[in-house]
Formats: structure tokens, C-alpha cells, sequence
């Protein structure tokens, strides 16, 4: 069985809490990703995405200058390198989200996102039912 190591991306760029928001949508550009993690020392405490940036930065009226903490999820659901793809692909569809920080020994190792699971050839059938399910109605 295939495991999260074998698909996630390794090399994560990261911001920290001491970031602004304009400093991580800038870097999403960069890198043309959807989501940065968001380290306290070495330590990750949120992630934000393209998402939050659009609902609670932008739509809010925040100043780019508001800090990362201001709009970031704080409340990660995470994978280790060692967990099976189908416990990420379940994980996913049961908390809605398109990706999962991985951790090992609670310092981030990598993202694992369902286009990584999809491109891996893990079983597009399950791929597309996590699909389904990230994609119902989610709640902020």
C-alpha cells in the first residue's frame, strides 16, 4: 500500500507568524500554489489558502498589512509521511479540505493535496469520490 511519503511534495516554502497577508499572497503567486503553512518557529500553526485570502482578508476589507494569523486555519487536520493514501483521501473528504499539512514529529514534512493523489494513479475513482465530498458545502 502506497503511503503519503510517496506522493506529497517535499519541499514546502512556508511563512511565519510574524508574515502578513500580502507577503503569503505574493508568494502564492510566485509559486503558483493555493496554500503556504504557517510556522512558529519551527513549529506549524495554520495554513492559509487561496480561500481565506478571497473570504477572510479580501471579503472582510483587511488591510494587507494584517498578519497571517488574522486569516489563517489554525485548526489543521495533518497526515504523517507514514499514513496510508486512502487514510489522507478520507480524511479530506470527512473535513472538506483539498489538502493536508504532513507532519513528522509535529514539524512539517511536506503538503499532500488531492491533485497529487489524483496525478499518482492511487485510484482516480477514489480521488473523485474525496472530490465529491470536499466539494459539498462547506462551512466557515
Amino acid at each position: 500500500m502506497e503511503t503519503v511519503r510517496d506522493i506529497m511534495s517535499h519541499h514546502t516554502d512556508c511563512c511565519t507568524t510574524q508574515d502578513n497577508i500580502y507577503e503569503v499572497a505574493v508568494k502564492m503567486k510566485e509559486l503558483n500554489v493555493g496554500a503556504i503553512p504557517i510556522l512558529d518557529g519551527n513549529n506549524l500553526v495554520g495554513l492559509i489558502t487561496d480561500r481565506d485570502l478571497a473570504i477572510r482578508a479580501i471579503a472582510e476589507k483587511r488591510p494587507n498589512s494584517s498578519q497571517v494569523t488574522d486569516v489563517m486555519s489554525p485548526n489543521l487536520v495533518t497526515v504523517t509521511p507514514n499514513d496510508s493514501l486512502e487514510k489522507a483521501v478520507s480524511l479530506m473528504a470527512e473535513h472538506q479540505v483539498r489538502r493536508l499539512p504532513v507532519v513528522n514529529n509535529n514539524k512539517l514534512a511536506g503538503i499532500v493535496s488531492l491533485g497529487d493523489i489524483a496525478l499518482n494513479q492511487y485510484s482516480n475513482e477514489k480521488a473523485g469520490l474525496a472530490l465529491v465530498e470536499i466539494s459539498k458545502e462547506l462551512n466557515f
